[in-house]
């Protein structure tokens, strides 16, 4: 059971980091840093928005209109932070 809960971890932690690399690289884009006519930029652009692109729609759904700030993706990292916490909390105490 330990090394499921060590998985899980290592899992939103990964996704985390997924998200934010999905953050800073559209925030390239949309300043005109980075161009999305180059392949590699445009093909981890798709993935990070495939991989991340489902749960912050559902997120965006329940938020207010608040003009050009999307703050779901702080809203889903602090989710995913809170679910990581609460598995340890449930579970850890059995397992050490």
């Amino acid at each position: 059971m330990k090394s499921v809960l060590i998985l899980f971890d290592n899992i939103i932690n990964l996704y985390i980091w997924v998200l934010i690399i999905h953050v800073v690289i559209s925030w390239l884009v949309a300043f005109n840093i980075l161009n999305t006519g180059n392949r590699l930029v445009y093909s981890i652009l798709e993935i990070s928005y495939r991989l991340t692109n489902p749960p912050l729609n559902y997120i965006r759904r329940f938020l207010p209109n608040l003009g050009s700030i999307d703050i779901s993706p702080v809203i889903l990292i602090l989710g995913l932070i809170f679910l990581r916490n609460l598995a340890f909390e449930m579970f850890a105490p059995t397992l050490f």
